[in-house]
């Protein structure tokens, strides 16, 4: 129950600073009992392509007018 309990007020913290969406994942290769955070200011999905800049034809017309 420790672990739920500290997972709730992890997330009403959250919610308290005002942010508004969370997504939460859970990990079997990161240390157990540690915790990593990305921030991402857009609505591009974090780790993305388009969020990280590497989308190769970005630039580049696919030929419709």
């Amino acid at each position: 129950m420790d672990d739920i309990d500290k997972i709730i007020n992890m997330l009403d913290q959250k919610v308290s600073e005002g942010v508004s969406r969370l997504k939460v994942n859970i990990s079997e290769d990161q240390e157990e009992g540690s915790v990593k955070e990305v921030h991402h200011h857009g609505r591009c999905d974090v780790g993305s392509p388009w969020a990280n800049g590497t989308v190769r034809n970005a630039g580049e017309t696919d030929g419709c007018s």
